[in-house]
């Protein structure tokens, strides 16, 4: 029986933020790959090595996590003003698709410096050294994100003093802002509270009723307050991940939320759109330990935030969820807020599983609607390994 050869196709594996990813130009994709469809999808699943019933993604790039089961698709941005159309795909584990709902504000560091090095930047833009400023259009979402990537004698500069937690070692700042972050698709009507309330009563039949904040802002996302749930905003995730009957309670959650913002109109649609919403719970500032064994106070954060990705708890914070944290905190009455203490804040640090984060943004009331002009945070992006994946010739 003959077998199809190996495809070798030019790819960058990347770090950005607390989450990893493979990253391709468009134009070294297959031929049959250029376009959205079901051969762009079978491509990605193969290089990362999905669907794995096993969970491993042994047979490939994926790290077997939500943070490490991530593909970018960089391309000449179509938008005037711009310098990179970014398109992530965010691939499931052990089941065969590629949810394209949402961004990944983690990775969203590794974008500028990546289409830096890829020739999406025009070379008189780019300063031998100090910052370049990178204009990003997320298409999955159509939003602007600047990205400004330190440069050092003509090179991105990736090295350096900055510490993230959640991440080893330290690197470069990369500086991030999320222009106008609130969502406009999904029969969302561009609401940052889709809803219309900034806290809803989330009837979950079989479950019980929750006060959520249901915002769309860098990525849609559910709020509820841990003590609702039986949890205190400390739990790490061991004490979450591997307890099956929690995970199915707050999926259950999390579905009927979806419909509540009008993402999905059936429950089981929620099934093949595990990226979007977000669902976290929060509490107000305790000490506790994270997960690296540092000790964090309860005076070093504003307040507590824990979130789901892809069915699991997240090891830190998603990018996107935490700009969805910014802005929630920065209007009054969300339940983030008040864990936070309330009141007016531009600018919120929180804790999360590996330590804490800070982020800003500023709100403001526009006919007696809440908008976010923009969202603000730093992370870090490192090339990890830059080459050629390889994949079946029968995937492609």
């Amino acid at each position: 029986m003959p077998h199809a050869p190996q495809v070798k196709v030019p790819a960058v594996y990347m770090r950005g933020g607390t989450s990893k990813g493979v990253f391709f130009r468009l134009q070294d994709l297959p031929e049959r790959c250029r376009e959205p469809g079901p051969a762009r999808d079978a491509f990605l699943m193969r290089v990362i090595g999905s669907p794995d019933p096993y969970g491993k993604q042994i047979d490939g790039m994926g790290g077997a996590t939500s943070s490490t089961s991530k593909a970018v698709i960089a391309s000449p941005s179509t938008q005037p003003g711009h310098d990179v159309d970014y398109l992530f795909g965010q691939v499931s584990i052990d089941q065969p698709f590629v949810d394209w709902s949402g961004n990944c504000g983690n990775l969203s560091a590794a974008i500028g410096p990546f289409a830096i090095a890829g020739g999406f930047v025009p070379a008189e833009r780019i300063p031998r050294d100090g910052l370049c400023t990178v204009r990003v259009w997320q298409a999955n979402i159509g939003k602007t994100i600047v990205a400004h990537v330190p440069m050092r004698n003509g090179e991105v500069q990736e090295t350096g003093d900055f510490e993230l937690d959640g991440v080893t070692f330290p690197a470069a700042e990369v500086q991030l802002e999320f222009m106008d972050p609130a969502a406009e698709e999904d029969g969302a009507g561009g609401a940052m509270f889709p809803t219309g309330n900034l806290v809803d009563d989330l009837a979950v039949p079989g479950v019980g009723t929750f006060a959520a904040t249901m915002i769309n802002a860098g990525i849609p996302t559910i709020f509820l307050n841990a003590g609702d749930l039986g949890y205190t905003g400390r739990e790490l995730q061991d004490a979450l991940n591997g307890d099956a009957k929690a995970l199915a309670r707050l999926e259950t959650i999390r579905a009927q939320g979806a419909i509540r913002m009008g993402l999905i109109r059936q429950l089981d649609e929620a099934l093949k759109r595990q990226h979007t919403p977000k669902i976290a719970f929060v509490a107000p500032p305790a000490d506790y330990v994270a997960s690296s064994g540092k000790r964090i106070a309860a005076g070093d954060v504003d307040l507590l935030v824990r979130a789901l990705s892809m069915g699991k708890l997240h090891h830190a914070m998603m990018g996107t969820a935490a700009v969805a944290i910014a802005a929630a905190a920065a209007v009054p009455g969300t339940l983030v807020n008040r864990a936070a203490g309330g009141g007016e804040r531009t600018v919120v640090r929180f804790g999360h599983p590996s330590g804490t984060l800070r982020v800003g943004a500023e709100a403001r009331q526009v006919n007696g609607e809440w908008t976010v002009t923009k969202a603000l945070m730093s992370r870090s992006a490192r090339v990890l390994m830059e080459g050629v994946v390889r994949v079946p010739g029968d995937s492609v």
